[in-house]
């Protein structure tokens, strides 16, 4: 392997783990915890919705505040920053019981996820574009995953040690530190010639585009709802703690290879063709994550849910670029932004209706039906 490939594979290897960090741990390490949140604190799944989209919220405003030039030429301060940050704000959450409390530490958190991911994006993909190797994006957004298993694996030896809730965050806490640690030394200091950022064309009259960016934000409600309460299903079910972790676990290792995996799709289906089928395929796991029970249920889901969601919402935005000319980065914002509204309601409507019905049935059915409509969207896109 000559000097060129092993520069872009630790490019990459950073990549990864700094989005294991940031977004595998930093956004989802909630969902594991969640459980024993709740029955220790007493919390309703109103709160935990609250708790939930106040990270979402913090996240739409981070990728919002990062579209703009001021950070031009900052980007790995920024970004370290916000990878030191996602650490210290995870054993934050183990060291307040206070509802306040939460909702400030998780928006923050999400704020700092959406630093991360913009701003060292950037950097990882300008270099393996400069290498020609952009193939190995697909590292880059399996770290989700990877983290995901990661801290499926750390909660279920919590379990078994019997520790509590608050123990997870804090191990949630130094897990993250030790990953910003080994990104800090992959990622050097040189500044990466990122571009003036250009004036755009307004946004084409596209049919097919206003279609897929009304679906992107229909998806971001659709899959958050399984995504946030997916182990506390599992708790309603009394099938144990162990399991809860290995149900995680295997949402994790589904999202490792899934952005490779439905890439290829997509270069032989189409983005928008693919972009359909990934909501279908989820919107089935989500529906067996309350109709199937013992342990087939929560195990399709887990695969379906981990095996979809990470590359359904970056066949997404690629499909909003293809679609949008010359003003992709107009696109994107809006794709984000309707992204952002969707997984800010998904958490605060489930919550409510869970506490009406008591159980997770009737917003789980809801999340797939707003899968099946996002799908519907895609088909109506393709065809416009």
């Amino acid at each position: 392997m000559d000097s060129s490939s092993r520069s872009s594979v630790r490019y990459a290897v950073a990549g990864m783990l700094a989005m294991a960090v940031a977004m595998g741990i930093g956004r989802f390490v909630y969902t594991p915890i969640l459980p024993g949140m709740m029955d220790g604190l007493g919390l309703s799944a109103s709160d935990a919705g609250l708790i939930a989209s106040a990270n979402y919220a913090g996240y739409l405003l981070g990728a919002i505040l990062a579209a703009g030039a001021w950070a031009r030429g900052h980007e790995r301060l920024l970004a370290m920053g916000s990878l030191a940050a996602s650490a210290l704000l995870a054993a934050l959450m183990g060291l307040t019981g206070e509802l306040a409390s939460f909702v400030a530490i998780r928006f923050l958190a999400g704020l700092a996820s959406a630093f991360v991911m913009v701003f060292l994006t950037t950097i990882i993909f300008m270099r393996l574009a400069q290498a020609g190797r952009s193939d190995l994006q697909a590292w880059h957004f399996g770290g989700v995953g990877l983290g995901i298993a990661a801290s499926a694996v750390m909660t279920g030896a919590l379990h078994l040690a019997d520790a509590a809730w608050t123990a997870s965050w804090l191990w949630a806490g130094a897990l993250s530190a030790a990953g910003f640690l080994v990104v800090l030394l992959l990622v050097d200091g040189d500044k990466v010639a990122v571009g003036r950022p250009q004036a755009e064309p307004p946004l084409p009259r596209n049919a097919a585009l206003t279609k897929i960016i009304i679906a992107y934000g229909i998806f971001g409600f659709g899959y958050i709802v399984t995504a946030t309460f997916l182990v506390a299903i599992v708790r309603q079910g009394d099938a144990g703690p162990l399991f809860e972790s290995v149900v995680w676990l295997a949402t994790g290792l589904a999202g490792l290879p899934s952005v490779w995996i439905w890439n290829r799709l997509a270069r032989r289906f189409g983005l928008t063709a693919v972009f359909a089928a990934g909501c279908v395929v989820e919107a089935v796991g989500v529906v067996a994550s309350v109709s199937l029970g013992g342990y087939a249920g929560p195990l399709i889901a887990a695969v379906l849910l981990g095996g979809t969601f990470i590359a359904v919402t970056a066949i997404g935005l690629q499909l909003g670029r293809e679609l949008a000319g010359a003003a992709q980065r107009r696109a994107l914002a809006l794709m984000t932004a309707a992204f952002g509204v969707g997984q800010i309601l998904g958490p605060i409507v489930a919550g409510i209706v869970a506490d009406r019905t008591g159980s997770f049935v009737a917003p789980s059915l809801l999340a797939a039906f707003a899968l099946v409509v996002t799908a519907a969207f895609g088909v109506a896109a393709r065809k416009a």
